[in-house]
């Protein structure tokens, strides 16, 4: 298989003419995400199974003929562990290939390993040992060297070589259905952006905050997301999460009291101290509710989700694929909680004939 670093419209678009007449293409990405918010995207691998060649976003920032290619809905996009690529792709594209083979996903439903990584997975699935040696490679340093692209173009080579395998191997066990299922979920582009008033949810340990201490770090949070996606700089450049604890459980009423808490640095607090007592004053005067609420099961609750959990775990060892993979202990509870109108993976599709009715009549016993 050959392979060649793309990095002119004309090779690319006479290279697409012949990747719009394969069933699928492997894909992946390289990018650089070391001062930035978003990530820098650097190359697009592709292979047909003949070649497998890198395309040179740099060069090419707008690959009109290979996104043309990717929107194509007769053609499937194989990726290993697709979340990652499909943000960046989302970015540049402002939607996701589809349909998506992820090769991580039916190593999961196949038994091979549970969220294995891609290295592992070309080692039991081929007996190649990846060399891991251009790992940290700066994909954006120009020119890039030939081993460099060799090292990138074997992500594809490799993976397009265990595709047709894994795919046969799902048919043959009737779970091809249940991958494209779980590759659908992935195809909506707004779960790979983040809205600032949903950036809380990366916090951990919300739950120990108050309400009022919940709505200020979230407000925080907020802004956090806004300056660094404004800026195009990491979230913690601006804000580190610990200090959102400490001021939201102080609430400081003006610089002086921010300045005491000894939380930030002296030039974050230059930088950001007025816009901060401004969130933390607006938040205190909305007063609003609490945004992640313990939701604490009863005792009877409590004992009815450990036999739930012993029944999904009897079910995922029985279909040969980890029980976390089936369900969720969140799911669960939400279904001890709401029932049939749970809105869970577990009640839709290939889960709930594997394991949901059976788990919904425990439930409703």
């Amino acid at each position: 298989m050959s392979n060649a670093l793309i990095a002119s419209a004309d090779q690319l678009a006479e290279r697409a003419a012949r990747w719009a007449r394969a069933p699928w293409l492997a894909l992946d990405t390289e990018f650089v995400r070391v001062d930035t918010y978003y990530p820098k995207l650097c190359l697009i691998q592709v292979s047909d199974g003949v070649g497998a060649d890198c395309v040179d976003i740099l060069a090419l920032p707008q690959p009109k003929s290979l996104l043309a290619v990717l929107d194509d809905p007769g053609i499937v996009s194989v990726l290993h562990a697709a979340s990652q690529d499909n943000e960046i792709l989302v970015q540049l594209n402002g939607r996701v290939p589809s349909p998506i083979f992820d090769s991580q996903i039916a190593a999961t439903l196949l038994g091979i390993g549970d969220q294995i990584g891609y290295a592992a997975l070309v080692e039991k699935r081929l007996g190649i040992a990846v060399d891991k040696s251009l790992a940290r490679t700066d994909w954006s340093r120009r020119p890039l060297k030939e081993n460099e692209i060799a090292y990138a173009a074997d992500d594809v080579r490799h993976l397009a070589q265990m595709y047709p395998a894994l795919r046969e191997e799902l048919q043959q066990r009737g779970r091809l259905a249940w991958l494209e299922e779980d590759c659908a979920r992935m195809n909506d582009p707004e779960q790979y952006r983040t809205h600032p008033q949903d950036a809380w949810k990366r916090l951990k340990g919300m739950q120990r905050l108050s309400p009022q201490e919940q709505s200020i770090a979230a407000a925080l949070a907020a802004w956090r997301e806004s300056e660094a996606q404004k800026r195009d700089r990491p979230r913690k450049w601006i804000l580190d999460d610990e200090p959102i604890y400490k001021i939201a459980q102080r609430a400081p009423q003006n610089l002086a009291q921010l300045e005491a808490l000894k939380v930030l640095p002296p030039k974050t607090l230059e930088r950001h101290g007025k816009s901060l007592v401004e969130v933390v004053a607006k938040a205190l005067a909305a007063r609003g509710p609490a945004v992640a609420p313990v939701e604490e099961l009863t005792g009877a609750q409590t004992s009815q989700l450990k036999k739930l959990q012993a029944v999904a775990q009897d079910c995922a060892a029985k279909l040969g694929i980890p029980a976390s993979y089936l369900v969720s202990r969140s799911d669960l509870a939400e279904l001890l909680r709401n029932g049939e109108h749970a809105d869970i993976a577990l009640l839709q599709g290939w889960r709930r004939e594997a394991a949901g009715e059976d788990l919904l009549k425990l439930v409703a016993a």
